[in-house]
């Protein structure tokens, strides 16, 4: 079985988890990226200069008919934008990457968060996109002890980002295998963190246009 998948996401992240798609020999039917110029997302200078290139789409005009028809999965890698209900009804599976250990904390500064209350354990989590952000059924989770002296750009780099990428392959694999399974996530020890620096909102143009 070939999968296909649609990458949602930016920057490093985005396209380390590109790159490792495509070189595990899984289709990337189109990517979504910040339209900031041809080259200047990571992503988005990834997927331009591939062979084949695929359908790339602007984060924030992305619509269900965006999604190539016969994509068997959406990946959100470092996407602050909300996939709506109509593109990921269009997919099997539509998951996505979080820098914690859900569900918590929740929100998009969780790394940061994680090392301001002192965490000495953190992690991360491949749970499934749904209404709820970042409150989607567990896919995969791994934790890591987090050094004394490591600052949130340190937990980042040398352990949440590449085991991200990881867990990524990981799951494509459970699919692939017929493995794939994902655990409802404990509402109760729920955390919702607002963004660490400046107050700014999930984007969800569905809200706005039905996808």
């Amino acid at each position: 079985m070939l999968i296909k998948v649609f990458i949602a996401g930016q920057k490093s992240f985005g396209a380390a988890v590109y790159k490792a798609v495509r070189k595990a020999g899984y289709e990337v039917t189109g990517i979504a990226c910040p339209a900031d110029g041809q080259y200047y997302d990571r992503l988005k200078k990834a997927a331009y200069c591939d062979s084949p290139r695929p359908v790339i789409i602007d984060s924030d005009k992305l619509r269900s008919s965006d999604i190539p028809d016969g994509t068997d999965v959406i990946i959100a890698a470092h996407s602050h934008h909300f996939i709506s209900t109509k593109a990921r009804e269009k997919v099997k599976y539509a998951v996505g990457y979080h820098p914690s250990l859900l569900p918590r904390p929740r929100g998009r500064d969780a790394v940061k968060w994680t090392v301001r209350f002192g965490d000495t354990v953190a992690g991360c989590t491949i749970y499934e996109l749904s209404e709820k952000v970042d409150g989607g059924a567990i896919v995969l989770q791994r934790s890591v002890l987090v050094k004394k002296e490591w600052t949130y750009k340190d937990l980042w780099r040398e352990a949440l980002f590449p085991l991200g990428v990881e867990l990524m392959l990981e799951t494509l694999k459970m699919i692939e295998e017929g493995r794939y399974s994902a655990t409802p996530q404990d509402e109760s020890l729920a955390t919702w963190e607002p963004p660490a620096d400046q107050n700014t909102r999930l984007f969800r143009p569905e809200l706005m246009m039905l996808g």
